[in-house]
């Protein structure tokens, strides 16, 4: 059904071609579903203009149009959402429910972006607190930065090119849109939904292109910000050529759960299992280390393994039982296998999994891993995780933070004490009490610590991101009397 339609860019409101193309392949049937047009130096280029030229417009609308139109873009992909599900499964291998809940997740996040543009975002100032201060007034408000340039992975194609698209909208701002190459489709059907809603001609350009073409966002100075999800290998090297340009990254992770003794752990297992499988692991936040306290650990090791025996399906994403689908390409498949090979090699035990099926890697567990391999070390992006056992709650914090990632924690405990002493001390940038570490809402903050990332998402946050602070200071205010 994809690859009969035409696909094109979107630059300076006008859909445009390239004399070289994509082709866009199901990772579950290695089959092509479509050929997009590939961009290149010059049509980035033209996008950097089109924004640019668009900002003087788009910095000027009111709140009330800003609004409207997130508000509309919400509807238009609501009113498709039958076509972004079946683009999801197909570009991304996707399992149905999750590729449902992303098309619903993208809606809200226009729909909050919409909300949220219409609050003021500023304050008055109290500056006759000090002598100095009297007779004078003052209040903030945030202003727009101009061109952003957003480079979106290939794991969530429509939602994480929402939480870039609907905050720039919201606060006035232009921008060029990269998309994954493997998962272009979402973001270039996103962007007809846009048009429809009525953007601006120029607000948001889409251009696909590859990796190599990147350094031109970030050599041309009319781009005020740079906010990119992806690898760490890939995002730190950008802040570090961003010179005085802003950056966000969301970058990778290797996420914990803690299980203490305490927990009421049993009715969270499905969860437990969806968090650490579910799309194959191929989430930032996917579960990859789950650290249980001695006395619960033989228990809840056979309820996970029962549990994953019976209820998480391995196979094709269209069916709605599936949990598992493929890993998005063979190099990722490779990897994996030989990452979970070599560990066995240096003494891991596979309790479950461990293998190929297809393209898919079945939902595995380790057991006994050691300390210094990748699986220990770096994000899996994978259908893994390892159990660990510990005594002292202090000890499973230690093990988090040994990790170089710091991005999201779940703890199970009904101890609020031991939940304020995560807290204060894992180093990630979201402690969930009772929750799995793939929880997240749209508008709450969202980022990492450490190689994570820098800065936040989040509706509201990034609004914040991609705006400066401006003060207004008046001065010969006389204090009125009656």
């Amino acid at each position: 059904m994809h690859s009969q339609r035409p696909w094109r860019l979107l630059i300076n409101g006008q859909w445009r071609d390239s004399t070289s193309t994509l082709a866009v392949e199901n990772p579950f049937t290695a089959q092509p579903i479509a050929q997009v047009p590939l961009g290149n130096p010059s049509l980035l280029r033209e996008a950097v203009d089109a924004a640019s030229a668009a900002f003087a417009e788009a910095r000027r609308q009111p709140p009330h149009a800003r609004a409207s139109l997130l508000l509309r873009s919400a509807q238009g992909i609501a009113q498709h959402r039958s076509e972004f599900v079946a683009l999801l499964i197909a570009e991304a291998g996707k399992p149905r429910t999750l590729a449902e809940a992303e098309v619903d997740r993208a809606i809200l996040t226009f729909q909050l972006a919409g909300e949220e543009a219409r609050r003021p975002h500023g304050q008055l100032l109290g500056l006759d607190g000090v002598p100095q201060g009297e007779n004078h007034l003052g209040w903030t408000k945030r202003v727009p930065l101009g061109v952003i340039a957003a480079i979106t992975p290939f794991n969530f194609p429509l939602n994480l090119v929402a939480h870039k698209i609907a905050p720039a909208l919201a606060t006035g701002n232009t921008m060029v849109v990269k998309p994954a190459p493997k998962t272009p489709l979402c973001a270039l059907r996103l962007a007809e939904v846009l048009v429809e809603a009525g953007m601006p001609q120029g607000q948001v350009n889409f251009v696909t292109c590859t990796n190599e073409n990147v350094p031109l966002l970030l050599s041309d100075e009319r781009v005020r910000k740079i906010s990119f999800t992806g690898s760490a290998a890939v995002g730190w090297p950008i802040k570090e050529r961003a010179g005085r340009r802003r950056v966000t990254l969301e970058l990778g992770g290797n996420a914990a759960l803690i299980l203490h003794e305490d927990a009421d752990w049993q009715p969270a297992i499905a969860s437990i299992a969806s968090a650490t499988f579910g799309y194959a692991g191929q989430s930032c936040i996917s579960i990859q280390r789950i650290l249980v306290h001695a006395r619960i650990y033989d228990a809840f090791r056979s309820a996970l393994l029962a549990h994953i025996a019976a209820q998480v399906h391995t196979g094709d994403p269209q069916l709605p039982s599936t949990l598992v689908g493929p890993m998005i390409d063979a190099r990722a498949l490779d990897r994996i296998d030989s990452q979970v090979s070599q560990a066995t090699a240096d003494g891991a035990l596979v309790l479950c999994g461990g293998r190929r099926s297809g393209p898919c890697y079945e939902p595995t567990v380790l057991e006994n891993l050691p300390p210094h391999c990748a699986l220990a070390l770096e994000e899996a992006f994978a259908p893994v995780a390892s159990l660990h056992r510990y005594e002292q709650f202090s000890e499973a914090i230690g093990c988090v933070n040994a990790s170089p990632y710091g991005l999201q924690t779940g703890v199970f405990t009904k101890d609020i004490e031991r939940a304020m002493q995560a807290f204060d001390h894992l180093e990630v940038g979201a402690v969930l009490i009772n929750q799995v570490p793939t929880w997240r809402v749209e508008h709450m903050p969202y980022g990492g610590t450490k190689a994570s990332g820098f800065g936040r998402e989040g509706i509201q946050y990034a609004m914040e991101e991609m705006t400066e602070l401006r003060s207004l200071i008046l001065r010969n205010i006389p204090r009125t009397t009656t």
